[in-house]
């Protein structure tokens, strides 16, 4: 299944006042520990349910990992880490900086390989990907919505643009 995009106009005007068209990510779904748990299994000799509890495992290791300011590798996934986003106005002193004024945020990079130049080679869970513009199914009264009052595209989007 390829990656499904769609048109979105931007709401920022640029120096020459257009408005210009970006594409969009669009999920048609979303897949929950259970079912990714099923589907590894299916691949081993492991049971569903042992497959969920090394998933339940991992995700309470990283999580002391990245608590205690360690980044985390999974070799072939990627790199995990915590990141500070500060939040309103900056300090006008070293001594007038907390925590509070940040929250934090987990940062994903996925796994790359390089090539003898340097470039990247591959890109796990991105290299090989098809995008495929999204074109929702026309219904009998003629809406092309994804099932809801506003005609949308019946799916999660990723707004890059905010």
């Amino acid at each position: 299944m390829p990656v499904l995009y769609k048109t979105i106009q931007s709401t920022m005007k640029t120096k020459n006042g257009d408005k210009l068209y970006h594409p969009r990510t669009v999920y048609v779904g979303s897949v929950n520990t259970e079912k990714i748990a099923r589907e590894i299994a299916e691949y081993s000799s492991l049971s569903t349910g042992d497959v969920k509890n090394s998933i339940d495992n991992l995700v309470t290791v990283m999580t002391r990992h990245l608590q205690s300011s360690e980044v985390v590798t999974l070799d072939g996934l990627g790199t995990f880490r915590l990141a500070m986003k500060s939040r309103g106005k900056g300090a006008k002193t070293k001594e007038e900086v907390s925590a509070a004024q940040a929250s934090l945020q987990v940062h994903f990079s996925p796994a790359s390989t390089r090539n003898s130049d340097r470039t990247v080679a591959t890109r796990s869970l991105v290299t090989g990907v098809k995008c495929v513009l999204y074109k929702p199914e026309t219904t009998d009264s003629g809406n092309s919505g994804g099932g809801n009052s506003g005609g949308g595209d019946g799916g999660i989007e990723d707004d890059p643009l905010g």
